[in-house]
Order: structure tokens, then C-alpha cells, then sequence
């Protein structure tokens, strides 16, 4: 199959990113005197905190203000950025540049805002590889819910069938097939997820020269 367009996540395929996010989440939490130790860390691969405030406070959920918790969160986060420059995986580059050369459309579909996907790839030197960004925070909601894959497929303006979406998380994938998509896992080495539900799987996106 001939694709014109594909779709990449962000997170987990152009970016080694999940060890630090997960990092991150722990350390404000136990600012709050709160632990994520009772959780698989793959309940938070290719999600966002909000989704999983319950899980973390279990049975307390009730005497927190989730709300007031997120804006911490948030504020605790921008004093502490994701370094998108050095976590960039090293064939990326070379990889979203071969397949312009080969006149595939590319677009990005994450679950992180606006802001922080445009500044990730600002520092890694890779925006102008994308045709269009798009965030699940702009979407009624997020992976995997699929809203964000048909709004890139609506953008790229291809048949379905032209369409390759790249993912490694639950989420991700479960938001692709549902949007009517093939979807690509980067294979999971470190948290064990379900990719069960992916058509196929990279190793990296090296693989991408001699499967396309």
C-alpha cells in the first residue's frame, strides 16, 4: 500500500519523553504527599494526568480539588520544561526528511497542548517537516478518543486508506483504529502496553525506508 499522508503522535515516537513525564507527575505528587507507586507507570503512557486523578487518589478522591490540583500541576510543570531538544530519538530527522522527499504528507495528532507541541518541535528542529498540528486539548477530548485522527484526516484531505498513523500507546492506537485507520506501533520494550490492537509494528522509525 502506497500512503500519502501519515499521521505521527508525538510522545513515544519522535520523542523519549514518558520516563521524564512520569518522573515529573511523581515528584509533584509527592510534593502533595501522594504516590503513583501502587500504579502501573503504563496507565500514564500517551494520557495526560487528568485522565487518571481518581486511580491516583483512590478512595480520597472526594477531598481533593481535582481542579485546583491541575493548575498546580500545570504551574509546577512550567518551571520544570520538557528538554525536547535532547530527547529526541536519533533517526527522526533523517527519517520525516526522506519521506518529504518522497511526497508523503506528514501531520502531528498528540494529547499534549498546542503550545508545548509546537516549542517540542521548535527545539528539535523538526516543525517544518509538518503540514499540520493538531491537539487532543482542542478536541471534546482526548486519545483515544478518535477526534483528533479525523480532524488530520479531514486536513490531509486523503482517502482513509491513504492514511498511516504511527502511535505506541493504548490511547493512541485505540483512537486510530477507531477513527478507521491503520496504525503502526513502535514496538514497546519498557512499560509492557497492550499494543494488541495495532496493524502492524516498527522497531523504530528506521523501519519506515523499507516497509513503505
Amino acid at each position: 500500500m502506497t500512503y500519502k499522508g501519515i499521521i505521527f503522535d508525538m510522545d513515544g515516537v519522535l520523542f523519549q519523553t514518558e520516563h521524564f513525564y512520569y518522573q515529573r507527575r511523581a515528584d509533584f505528587l509527592a510534593t502533595k504527599g501522594l504516590s503513583v507507586a501502587h500504579l502501573d507507570p503504563a496507565i500514564f503512557v500517551g494520557g495526560r494526568v487528568n485522565q487518571v486523578w481518581k486511580l491516583v487518589l483512590q478512595d480520597d478522591d472526594d477531598k481533593w480539588d481535582i481542579q485546583a490540583l491541575e493548575e498546580e500541576y500545570r504551574q509546577y510543570k512550567e518551571g520544570r520544561p520538557t528538554p525536547y531538544g535532547d530527547s529526541l530519538f536519533p533517526d527522526v530527522s533523517k527519517v520525516l526528511s526522506y519521506l518529504r522527499e518522497q511526497k508523503i504528507e506528514l501531520a502531528l495528532a498528540s494529547n499534549t497542548n498546542r503550545r508545548e507541541i509546537e516549542r517540542a518541535l521548535t527545539e528539535a528542529g523538526i516543525y517544518s517537516y509538518f503540514s499540520y498540528i493538531f491537539s487532543g486539548i482542542e478536541c471534546r477530548a482526548c486519545k483515544p478518543d478518535p477526534e483528533v485522527y479525523e480532524k488530520a484526516c479531514a486536513a490531509l484531505g486523503f482517502a482513509k486508506s491513504e492514511i498511516l498513523v504511527i502511535e505506541d500507546s493504548p490511547k493512541g492506537i485505540e483512537a486510530g483504529k477507531a477513527a478507521g485507520l491503520t496504525v503502526w506501533a513502535i514496538r514497546d520494550k519498557e512499560f509492557d502496553l497492550d499494543q494488541s490492537q495495532a496493524d502492524d509494528f516498527l522497531d523504530s522509525l528506521s523501519d519506515l525506508y523499507d516497509k513503505l
